[in-house]
């Protein structure tokens, strides 16, 4: 079993304003996923990508807005998201307070945002 503190974990940036922690990884003994703390400061957004796996969030504070191809999606506080593989896609924050959220992502997906 182990318990980590998210404020004991070094943020890596990536993007512009935005900053990842890795809370439990392969480092961490975990097999098959990996959990994450995104953190997008005002104003910022995270990089436009997509990805061969899906990937699932929680936001945790702040609020802002998940973007896609073709249609927008605003998100808050408490709200869970799903992004199917494949699906073009980027966070943005465009609320006056940091949008953290949870993402988890299978570990061959540790390496992208």
């Amino acid at each position: 079993m182990l318990i980590r503190h998210v404020d004991e974990i070094e943020p890596i940036a990536f993007g512009n304003g935005a900053q990842k922690r890795v809370a439990i990884g392969p480092k961490q003994g975990a097999p098959a996923f990996v959990m994450r703390l995104i953190d997008l400061a005002p104003g910022t957004t995270s990089p436009q990508h997509s990805h061969d796996w899906e990937h699932e969030g929680l936001i945790l504070s702040g609020s802002g807005s998940v973007i896609g191809v073709d249609e927008a999606r605003d998100m808050k506080k408490g709200d869970a998201f799903f992004i199917p593989a494949n699906e073009e896609h980027y966070m943005s924050n465009n609320g006056d307070e940091p949008l953290s959220f949870v993402c988890v992502v299978p570990t061959r997906g540790e390496d992208t945002p």
